[in-house]
């Protein structure tokens, strides 16, 4: 498989963490969610993984990055992760760059952009404000396809299986490049 110019510079260590986060996004599909999934490493070692659940557990905070950050900081007992990288399939909205940066994150790579919400660029980049602290490395486009795949096809199913107008429940869909 050939990679794209982002992933040239990623080697096949970070390319498999990456997998791991697109494992997780498809455990969030199975339960009906956006299907986006997260996991830290801390020196080489998977330490937590998250994947979305806002809508089944009622928690608009239930992004993939938030759950992955909580569960890195209880194993590791403290809630600087400063020596971790986050590894994460949609580029991180608003919400989860700021709990990375209070997280201490020291890398975050992260897959599909996402034109919407992406607070790594794409919309804004909250990385790139020298006005806050805490900045942490910033790799974006790592199995950009793959991971933009994933969204795409579990929107095209969802419209697939829709009947009639959206409810207030359903989820925005995010429209990928």
């Amino acid at each position: 498989m050939a990679h794209s110019a982002a992933e040239q510079s990623v080697d096949e260590r970070e390319l498999a963490f990456m997998r791991l986060a697109l494992d997780q996004a498809r455990n969030a599909w199975v339960l009906g969610e956006v299907p986006v999934g997260a996991i830290v490493v801390h020196e080489g070692t998977v330490v937590a993984t998250g994947f979305n659940q806002p809508i089944g557990s009622c928690d608009p905070t239930a992004h993939a990055e938030v759950r992955a950050l909580r569960a890195a900081a209880e194993v590791l007992g403290n809630y600087r992760l400063n020596h971790c990288t986050l590894y994460v399939t949609l580029e991180p909205c608003a919400m989860c760059a700021g709990a990375i940066q209070h997280a201490r994150i020291a890398h975050l790579v992260w897959g599909a952009a996402d034109p919407k919400t992406g607070a790594c660029g794409s919309v804004i980049d909250l990385f790139a404000e020298a006005r806050l602290n805490h900045h942490a490395s910033v790799r974006g486009g790592v199995l950009a396809q793959e991971c933009g795949e994933l969204l795409a096809a579990f929107f095209a199913e969802r419209r697939s299986r829709r009947r009639g107008p959206p409810g207030p429940e359903e989820v925005e869909e995010i429209v990928l490049e």
